[in-house]
């Protein structure tokens, strides 16, 4: 299924999306020195897209992925039952979402690059 245009970016999380791009946590901030301007394979990245209520930590529209980077309170069974559910919406528009604890992009960024290469064209 494909997403509505309407749904993609909605103006009432504009200031929002804007405040966490300009406040990326430390993890955010180095995976997306590895992925901004088309450097993994030529593919872009947008940082803090939204789709319907979900604003999701990075997005290659032509993929249709989305990268999420996990901190501690992920493991947290609330917002484990949250991010299944979103994560499930999110499928229903053919959007696959990775994601990464945010010690993997300090331990192993070669790993966790080679990981989202391995996705490119999931859904063709």
């Amino acid at each position: 299924m494909k997403t509505s245009r309407n749904l993609n970016n909605l103006p009432e999380f504009k200031t929002f999306r804007r405040e966490l791009r300009r406040n990326l946590t430390p993890a955010e901030a180095k995976l997306w020195a590895y992925i901004k301007n088309k450097k993994l394979d030529g593919r872009k990245f947008r940082r803090q897209f939204s789709i319907a209520n979900y604003i999701l930590d990075f997005y290659c529209p032509t993929e249709k992925l989305a990268i999420e980077l996990d901190g501690q309170q992920h493991f947290e069974f609330d917002q484990m039952d949250y991010d299944a559910e979103r994560d499930l919406f999110l499928l229903h528009f053919g959007i696959k979402v990775l994601r990464f604890e945010n010690k993997w992009i300090w331990d192993d960024m070669d790993g966790v690059l080679i990981e989202i290469k391995s996705h490119f064209n999931w859904n063709k």
